[in-house]
């Protein structure tokens, strides 16, 4: 979207604000459906960082992901002009593809909310067969 949705700018500014991960959301991004729980990026970030910091060759990059500004929050934020949010982020989140979801185990997205053309809540099911 060239102008991205109000409602869901708005549940994404609810999730950060209350830091809840429990927010099921499902989009349709160009070429991908992507299902997972929407989590605030703060939460988001720590995960990938300590996903990244178990790996020996992806270590380095781990302090990309946690580095604080002043305020607290994550350097580097996505936040608009408002300090609204620009990116939705979400954990346990799969790419659906026919009846598989990839990857199996669930990963990790940021996902600019420009770009979603459509989305609802809630996660698609998949079948593993």
């Amino acid at each position: 979207m060239s102008n991205p949705d109000g409602l869901l700018v708005d549940i994404a500014a609810m999730v950060e604000s209350e830091h809840s991960n429990q927010m099921p959301l499902t989009v349709v991004v160009p070429g991908a459906v992507i299902t997972g729980r929407l989590a605030p990026e703060s939460l988001w970030r720590q995960r990938v960082a300590e996903v990244l910091q178990a790996s020996d060759h992806l270590k380095p990059f781990a302090s990309l992901f946690v580095p604080a500004r002043a305020d607290g929050g994550p350097a580097g934020a996505a936040v608009d002009a408002d300090g609204g949010p620009t990116h939705l982020h979400l954990h346990v989140a799969r790419i659906l593809q026919g009846s598989y979801g990839l990857p199996h185990t669930g990963g990790m997205y940021r996902i600019a909310i420009d770009s979603v053309s459509s989305w609802t809540v809630g996660d698609l099911s998949y079948s593993d067969q």
